[in-house]
């Protein structure tokens, strides 16, 4: 029933399950005012700008990965190899374990390494290299070594069609092991600030890139190297009745549902984009759930085990005294990630504003 008003609420479905909410900048943001009047970017041709730039800037940066030269499946690093020469973008072997050991042995040694995993989903072969070698590197040499100038891209999450293989949020599991850092962008402009960001930080970073927003994401993106920090969550919309927090594709998700409720009967969601997953926001998290009272946390991944499960945690330490209800989860289902039924394994704005409803009438 709820989610049927819901429909009536938000209008005609489309085939996306969410309408991409593009980025504001203001004038802080934008150093020249020829930059104001910057084309559009979407987020593979942003992420194309970072990758330039760390080639330009730093003559010890690499690029590598399956079918990277030609410009990489999802075209993140088209004309690369013909500007900077195949010594320093290249394909790398079927072998995910591989990119990942030569990725640290290279950001050993000293170079800036930026290797990508063709589909997060594949990453599993590089689990051990990436949680036992580049996450311990610098803590089992007592600081003498460390592989800081390692950064590995990978598309993750849903994109309409990819099934068990090509669908997949593996974010939790890397989450659980200290020395990475983990960043997912949810837009064009956020994907070049972060992945610089990343790739200029001291420590080894997973940058998880949602592969439906590829081509969907689109902003203005200034031309200028410019980094976003890490470990910042960004209030993308305030509000005071409850606090909704979400990254990658889902804050679209949650945008949607905050527009449509405020549509409805003027309630006020804040929500708010966590960006980093390792190290990520408590503070900010944790000051707007004392606010709202009130805290619902969405993801793409599965219900058991998903790191939303750490932030309720958080919160429920934290903000105890300020909670008015139940923390609520809206996540995938604990199932491999289907395909025919993806629709019902989705975490979809529908199901969203079903628990908001509940959350608000506790």
């Amino acid at each position: 029933m709820k989610a049927t008003a819901a429909f009536r609420i938000v209008g005609t479905r489309s085939a996306a399950h969410f309408t991409y909410h593009p980025t504001t900048l203001n004038t802080t943001q934008v150093q020249s005012s020829a930059n104001i009047n910057h084309p559009k970017l979407n987020m593979f041709q942003a992420i194309v700008q970072a990758l330039d730039i760390t080639l330009q800037k730093d003559p010890s940066a690499i690029l590598f990965g399956e079918d990277v030269a030609f410009g990489g499946v999802f075209r993140c690093s088209m004309g690369l190899r013909d500007k900077y020469g195949e010594s320093r973008v290249f394909n790398a072997p079927i072998c995910e374990q591989g990119i990942a050991g030569f990725g640290i042995g290279a950001a050993v040694g000293g170079l800036t390494a930026v290797a990508e995993i063709q589909f997060a989903d594949y990453i599993f072969p590089a689990f051990d290299q990436l949680v036992n070698e580049a996450a311990k590197y610098r803590y089992r040499s007592g600081n003498l070594f460390n592989c800081g100038g390692l950064t590995i891209r990978a598309p993750c999450s849903a994109v309409g069609h990819g099934a068990v293989y090509h669908s997949q949020s593996v974010e939790a599991f890397f989450a659980h092991c200290s020395g990475l850092k983990i960043v997912i962008p949810r837009g064009a402009y956020q994907a070049k600030g972060l992945l610089r960001a990343c790739i200029n930080t001291p420590d080894p970073c997973l940058f998880f890139e949602p592969k439906i927003l590829y081509r969907t994401a689109e902003d203005i993106v200034p031309e200028e190297d410019y980094e976003l920090p890490i470990g910042q969550a960004e209030i993308v919309r305030p509000g005071k009745d409850i606090t909704l927090i979400g990254w990658g594709t889902q804050v679209h998700v949650l945008m949607d549902v905050a527009e449509a409720l405020f549509a409805k009967d003027g309630t006020e969601c804040e929500v708010i984009d966590l960006q980093t997953i390792v190290p990520w926001d408590v503070d900010t998290i944790c000051d707007s759930v004392s606010k709202t009272g009130r805290a619902l946390v969405s993801h793409e991944a599965q219900l058991t085990g998903g790191f939303g499960a750490e932030i309720a945690a958080t919160i429920q330490t934290n903000c105890f005294l300020n909670l008015e209800a139940p923390i609520e989860r809206v996540c995938g289902l604990d199932t491999p990630f289907p395909h025919v039924f993806e629709p019902f394994y989705m975490p979809t704005k529908w199901k969203v504003i079903e628990a908001i409803e509940k959350v608000l009438a506790f």
